[in-house]
């Protein structure tokens, strides 16, 4: 069994480093852009004025930024070929977000809002996979920024459980046309403030609790009765959190957006491949700090003694290295059997195995910024490095982002019996 990288990934990983030095460092050093990750980045970042949203100037260099990775063949990796892509594997991705996150905060790729210069875009999935042809021609807009597709699951009273959610759908006809007509909340609709649409998920028929009955609906960000009530205010800022009210707001027919009743198949294409992606990331994010550590540990001699000779330091790290080494086996071989399992089969026979990469990578991560932090001492915990930054993001991963719970319940469905093969 081997379990080296192909050579043509290999490659690939100094294409994407030679990209980055050549386009995406100049743009990250011209006109001060680098206050965006130093020690001013969360300032930098948010328009405190404007309820905390992301500064104008903030958004567009990540579009720039993701421009000329689209220009260079790289944004659209994992876009099927179709759209302009290259059929990029869940394997490849996972190699490419641990190797990005390992760089640690720069314009190649940040952490906290998704942003890469190699894109994950699983709202392009969905469309792919679900969308009628005139909702897959939405997908290049989707890449380029002209449409921004929310994703409306997430409720008040409703976090991780969806099955349980209160928005609700029922046929309606308005002036001789066809269509629903929505009631409910949402909330963590991130993106909102710029969006297009939002693929809301509502009840349209069965019992609470049902996964059957769950519909899927693309609704105009501007339809009447949407509303933005407030902006969740988060570890890390800038926020674009919002809670957001459905108050009877009709959609034709056509905003249909999968099967009636069958709208949790898109959410589930939705998050299993963020989150084994995620997880990369949060690996790489850990694997940063581990090695800064390290790295300051053999530099800083306090009493004319290096660091790096006292147990007390080298054992934790110890610890953590082995964890990421262990880790990054069970991400790469479980993206591997993605790749060649459906989205179905997915969730029936390996969801537990997504669900494993991903609460241990955000833990791991969260252990390794901290541990970072304690290495570094006082410049540790100020923000002039980045590990604050890190151990905010990716402890609210833990919480919200398919929290660690959540994902350790899914674990002991499948370990115990009630979750698994035959039991869907």
């Amino acid at each position: 069994m081997d379990f080296s990288l192909p050579a043509d990934l290999v490659a690939y990983l100094t294409e994407l480093d030679l990209f980055i030095e050549r386009e995406i460092k100049p743009l990250e050093a011209v006109d001060d852009n680098i206050r965006f990750f130093d020690h001013r980045r969360e300032w930098a970042r948010t328009d405190f004025e404007n309820g905390g949203l992301p500064r104008h100037e903030w958004e567009a260099l990540l579009r720039k930024a993701k421009d000329l990775a689209d220009a260079a063949g790289h944004l659209r990796f994992a876009v099927p070929k179709q759209y302009g892509g290259k059929n990029g594997s869940n394997l490849w991705m996972a190699v490419i977000r641990e190797h990005f996150a390992a760089k640690g905060l720069g314009l190649h790729n940040d952490l906290q809002n998704e942003h890469s210069i190699v894109g994950n875009f699983p709202v392009a999935t969905m469309l792919d996979r679900y969308g009628r042809d005139d909702q897959k021609a939405m997908i290049d807009g989707s890449i380029k920024g002209k449409y921004r597709i929310t994703f409306g699951l997430t409720e008040p009273n409703h976090g991780s459980d969806a099955t349980h959610m209160e928005a609700r759908a029922v046929p309606a006809t308005r002036d001789n046309v066809k269509g629903w007509i929505i009631n409910g909340e949402k909330m963590w609709t991130t993106g909102m403030h710029v969006a297009t649409h939002c693929a809301l998920f509502a009840r349209t028929s069965g019992n609470d609790g049902d996964a059957r009955g769950i519909t899927c609906f693309l609704v105009p960000a501007t339809s009447h009765g949407v509303k933005i009530e407030e902006y969740m205010w988060t570890f890390n800022m800038p926020t674009d959190h919002p809670r957001v009210s459905f108050t009877d707001v009709f959609v034709p027919e056509d905003a249909l957006f999968g099967e009636d009743g069958r709208g949790l198949s898109l959410a589930q294409c939705f998050v299993h491949q963020n989150r084994i992606r995620q997880a990369a990331s949060s690996l790489g994010a850990a694997v940063y700090c581990i090695n800064e550590s390290v790295k300051y540990a053999r530099e800083r001699k306090p009493f004319g003694k290096a660091l790096a000779e006292n147990q007390a330091i080298q054992f934790p790290l110890v610890e953590l290295a082995t964890q990421a080494e262990m880790l990054r086996l069970l991400i790469r071989k479980t993206a591997w059997e993605m790749d060649k399992l459906t989205e179905e089969q997915i969730e029936r026979t390996l969801s537990d195995r997504v669900s494993m990469c991903n609460y241990w990578a955000n833990r791991l991560c969260c252990e390794s910024a901290d541990r970072a932090m304690q290495v570094h001492g006082g410049m540790g915990y100020s923000r002039h490095k980045p590990f604050e930054h890190i151990y905010r993001h990716h402890r609210r991963y833990r919480i919200t982002e398919g929290s660690e719970e959540i994902q350790i319940r899914k674990v002991a469905g499948f370990l115990f019996g009630y979750m698994g093969p035959g039991k869907h």
